[in-house]
């Protein structure tokens, strides 16, 4: 079971609308900045901030990922030719080197 979690997402919501507020008012305001400020104001760790700010947004409430789940889907079918493409180059390598292995030594 995961561990509960010390701040809600509508603040970490709020936050993230914040820190992009401060950069969009100080266009020459490094985002570490921006994250500490606000962090200072909301009371939540500027390190806190900035891995929220660069990691993906929350799931729940998200309209990027509830606006267009056909755009999501192509993306995960794709991703998923990428991976059985990998999965048979990695099994014809096993195999030749399964073959080199099998053959007798030369020397």
């Amino acid at each position: 079971m995961p561990a509960p979690r010390k701040y809600s997402d509508e603040l970490r919501e709020r936050a993230i609308r914040a820190v992009n507020e401060t950069i969009r008012e100080s266009p020459g305001l490094p985002v570490k900045r921006a994250c500490n400020q606000v962090g200072e104001q909301l009371g939540i760790p500027g390190a806190t901030l900035r891995n929220w700010f660069r990691g993906p947004a929350p799931a729940a409430g998200s309209s990027a990922t509830a606006a267009d789940p056909h755009e999501r889907l192509v993306q995960l079918e794709k991703e998923n030719r990428e991976l059985r493409r990998a999965n048979a180059i990695l099994r014809s390598a096993s195999a030749f080197f399964a073959a080199e292995l099998d053959r007798p030594s030369s020397r």
